[in-house]
C-alpha cells in the first residue's frame, strides 16, 4: 500500500490541473489515468484536436473563398485528408508530451490504470495487463470527466452512426452528413466538414441552435452556416437511426409532426454528453449521486465524504474544460487551508465556429424572465475597421446592463476572436466595472476589441463614436 497526501483520478484539464497546484504547494501527489495518455477527452479527442480540425478547415476555406478578394489567387486547391487528421494528431501530441512534462518537472506520480474504490479512503487501480495495486490518499479528487450520450432508437455504432470522437478520425471525407444536435458540438463539427464540402444536416429538438446561449447569438450563428451550405432543422425530434452498412437512415418527426426521412454517409450524433462514474466503486463508500448521475458536492466541492472531492463534468454544472480548471485549483487550496472563491456566473461559454461566439453573465431571454430591467448595447462587426480590414464583418458584441448603477450583466458576441475578447469582458464583470468605466480605458485602434467599447458605449446611455 502506496500512501499519497492527494490522488487524483482522471488527468484531463482538472485533474492534472489539480495534480499540478497539489504538488506545487507540497504535497505527495498521485494522478491515475485509465487511458495510455494524459489530458483526458479534452486533449486527445475533445477540445484541442477539435480546434486544430476547426483552424485547419477554416484556412482552406477561406483559401477557397475570400483569398481572391484579397488579390490572391491559387490555381489549385485540394484537401490532403492524411495531412490534414495527421496534424490533428500531431498537435495532441504535443499537448500530451506538455503534460507529461509538467507531472516530471512536478514530481507527480503517474499510475495508468483502471482506479476504483475500495472503501473510503482506499483505492484499487488495475491496469491494461491485469496488474493490481493499492493506493491510500488523505485527500482524493475524482475528476472522471464525461462521456458521450444518445437518445433512444440511435444505436451509437463507432461506424456510421458515431460521437464527436469518431468524427476527429473518419478514415475518409464523406459526401454527407447528419449531426443530431444543434449545440457546441454540433455547430462546431457541422463548420468543419462544411467548409471541405460535406454536404451537412444538422436536426435540432430546439428551436434554436446553441440554444443554451443567448437567443440573438444563435439567430446569427444559424444565417452564418446557412450561408456555407449547412441545412439546419429546427424544432425536429428524431425518432430513430439506422446503420445501413455503406450509409444511415434518419427518421424524425418535424413541426408539424409529419414523419421525415434522410440518408447520410454518416450520422454524429451531438445530444450531450453524461458524467463518467462507472467502474469507480463509488458503492464501496459513502458517496452520493443524484438524479443524472451526477457526484453530489457541497459549497467546498466536498462529496459526502470530508476528504473526498469532486470536479468537473462529473459533478453539476457546464461542462467547461476551463470549469474543471478553476474548480481544481479551488479544491487544492482549500485543502491547503486558503479561502479561494469561484463566481459560476462568470465562466464564460465559447463556440470555435468561424466567427466564434462567446458568453458570459445573464441572457437576455434570462434578464426579461426574471423581470430584471437593463440597457443594452449591441454593435455590429460590419462597422468595425478591423473587421472591414480582415474581412470579418458578421456577427455583433451586445452588453447588457443594469440601468441605474450600470453593473454589467452580460456580454453576448459572435464575431472574429469572440473567445479572446469575452476575457475583457469576464475581468470587468468580476472586478464590478461599469459599463461608463468600461467606455474610459485606452482600446488599440484598430482592433476587434473596439467592438466591446461601442458596445459599453452605447449601453451606458453616451452613445457610439463609430458611424
Amino acid at each position: 500500500m502506496t500512501n499519497f497526501d492527494i490522488i487524483v483520478i482522471g488527468s484531463g484539464p482538472g485533474g492534472y490541473t489539480a495534480a499540478i497546484r497539489a504538488a506545487q504547494l507540497g504535497y505527495k501527489t498521485a494522478i491515475v489515468e485509465k487511458y495510455p495518455s494524459l489530458g483526458g477527452t479534452c486533449t486527445n479527442v475533445g477540445c484541442i484536436p477539435a480546434k486544430a480540425l476547426l483552424d485547419s478547415t477554416e484556412h482552406y476555406h477561406n483559401a477557397l473563398t475570400k483569398f481572391k478578394n484579397f488579390g490572391i489567387h491559387i490555381d489549385s486547391l485540394r484537401v490532403d485528408r492524411e495531412q490534414f487528421f495527421k496534424r490533428k494528431s500531431d498537435v495532441v501530441i504535443q499537448n500530451v508530451v506538455g503534460i507529461n512534462f509538467l507531472m516530471k518537472k512536478n514530481k507527480i506520480t503517474v499510475i495508468y490504470g483502471t482506479a476504483s474504490f475500495l472503501n473510503n479512503e482506499e483505492i484499487e487501480i488495475k491496469d491494461v495487463t491485469g496488474s493490481v495495486q493499492s493506493v491510500k490518499g488523505k485527500y482524493i479528487i475524482i475528476a472522471t470527466g464525461s462521456k458521450p450520450v444518445s437518445i433512444p432508437n440511435v444505436p451509437i455504432d463507432k461506424k456510421r452512426i458515431i460521437t464527436s470522437t469518431e468524427a476527429l478520425s473518419l478514415p475518409e471525407i464523406p459526401a454527407s452528413m447528419i449531426i443530431i444536435g444543434g449545440g457546441v458540438i454540433g455547430v462546431e463539427m457541422a463548420s468543419v466538414y462544411a467548409r471541405i464540402g460535406v454536404k451537412v444536416t444538422i436536426i435540432e429538438y430546439a428551436d434554436r441552435l446553441i440554444p443554451t446561449m443567448d437567443q440573438e447569438l444563435g439567430k446569427e450563428l444559424q444565417k452564418i452556416l446557412a450561408k456555407n451550405s449547412i441545412q439546419i432543422l429546427l424544432s425536429q425530434k428524431v425518432q430513430s437511426a439506422k446503420n445501413n452498412g455503406s450509409n444511415v437512415t434518419v427518421n424524425f418527426l418535424d413541426k408539424d409532426q409529419s414523419m421525415q426521412e434522410l440518408t447520410a454517409d454518416y450520422c454524429l450524433v451531438a445530444v450531450g454528453r453524461a458524467p463518467f462514474t462507472n467502474g469507480l466503486g463509488l458503492e464501496n463508500t459513502r458517496i452520493e449521486l443524484d438524479e443524472k448521475g451526477r457526484i453530489l458536492t457541497n459549497a467546498k466541492l466536498e462529496t459526502t465524504l470530508e476528504n473526498v472531492f469532486a470536479i468537473g463534468d462529473v459533478i453539476k454544472g457546464a461542462m467547461l474544460a476551463h470549469k474543471a480548471e478553476d474548480e481544481a485549483v479551488f479544491v487544492v487550496e482549500t485543502i491547503a487551508g486558503n479561502k479561494p472563491h469561484i463566481n459560476y456566473n462568470l465562466i464564460p461559454a465559447v463556440v470555435y465556429t468561424w466567427p466564434e461566439v462567446a458568453s458570459v453573465g445573464a441572457t437576455e431571454e434570462e434578464l426579461i424572465r426574471n423581470g430584471i430591467e437593463y440597457r443594452k448595447g449591441k454593435f455590429p462587426f460590419i462597422a468595425s475597421g478591423r473587421g472591414r480590414a480582415a474581412g470579418d464583418t458578421e456577427g455583433f458584441t451586445k452588453v447588457l446592463s443594469e440601468p441605474r448603477y450600470g453593473e454589467i450583466l452580460g456580454v453576448h458576441i459572435i464575431g472574429a476572436r469572440a473567445a479572446d475578447l469575452i476575457g475583457q469582458a469576464v475581468i470587468n464583470m468580476e472586478f464590478e466595472i461599469t459599463d461608463s468605466a468600461s467606455t474610459t480605458i485606452s482600446y488599440a485602434h484598430p482592433t476587434y476589441s473596439e467592438t466591446l467599447k461601442e458596445a459599453y458605449l452605447i449601453a451606458s446611455g453616451k452613445g457610439s463614436l463609430n458611424i
